[in-house]
């Protein structure tokens, strides 16, 4: 693999942006960092009347933790990201499903819900999977937004360089990177040169509900990894450049 191999991480800009980009140098790649969202916090707390609480990332933890308190409710978080951002702000966690997505988390939680009151408290852009899966299962489910996720201004020089075709691969971490990143190809007037470079490039996407965005909006996925995370999917990434 060409070491100056170019590819471009789509995460928040702040210390999550500079872990990916630091394991993309360690695994001999030129990371391309591309902020894809932005967080705009809503001010909203989650119900402290739920017997179950999911929350669904870091962010959202990091808004809710000083104001706050679970009671009785059992703790889920659908990843261990999410899970250890909870136990750092003092918080036990009781639940973590083996699939960390919002189908796994459907079925860690199916069998016990039925007649639970269920609150899930996360962005404004959450999968409908989870919402209609815990109420498939019996679940009384109320969802709070604690923050927006926005395209910050400036966002899409990786378009430009998959439009130029300079860049190697992309590593999208949501159905939300998928479309931020096209928006921002349109923007700078590239979006059908950013498609057609991507065709050559790898694009590895973080689960099957990115992946099926990225496909019904015109890009070849090439890498989904079994395990939802984002050192998963730079690893799998890299590694499909190898071959």
């Amino acid at each position: 693999m060409n070491e100056q191999a170019t590819v471009a991480v789509f995460r928040p800009d702040d210390e999550r942006l500079e872990s990916a980009t630091a394991l993309l140098e360690d695994l001999g790649v030129d990371p391309i960092a591309d902020p894809m969202l932005a967080v705009e916090p809503t001010e909203t707390t989650p119900r402290t009347d739920a017997e179950y609480v999911v929350l669904t990332s870091k962010t959202g933890v990091e808004l809710v933790s000083d104001v706050w308190q679970p009671g009785e409710a059992t703790v889920c978080a659908i990843g261990p990201k999410t899970a250890d951002a909870l136990r750092e702000k003092g918080y036990t966690v009781d639940i973590v499903p083996e699939e960390f997505t919002s189908s796994g988390l459907v079925d860690e939680l199916a069998d016990d819900v039925d007649g639970a009151r269920l609150e899930v408290a996360r962005s404004d852009h959450g999968s409908d999977v989870l919402l209609d899966g815990l109420t498939a299962a019996g679940a009384y489910v109320h969802e709070t937004v604690l923050y927006r996720l926005v395209r910050p201004e400036g966002s899409g020089k990786s378009a430009t360089l998959a439009a130029n075709g300079d860049l190697a691969a992309a590593c999208f971490t949501s159905s939300l990177t998928v479309e931020h990143f096209l928006e921002a190809a349109e923007a700078r007037g590239v979006r059908e040169e950013a498609l057609a470079g991507l065709e050559s490039a790898t694009v590895g996407v973080i689960g099957e509900p990115t992946a099926e965005t990225a496909r019904s909006l015109g890009l070849e996925v090439d890498i989904v990894p079994k395990e939802a995370t984002f050192e998963a999917l730079a690893q799998e990434t890299v590694a499909a450049l190898d071959r």
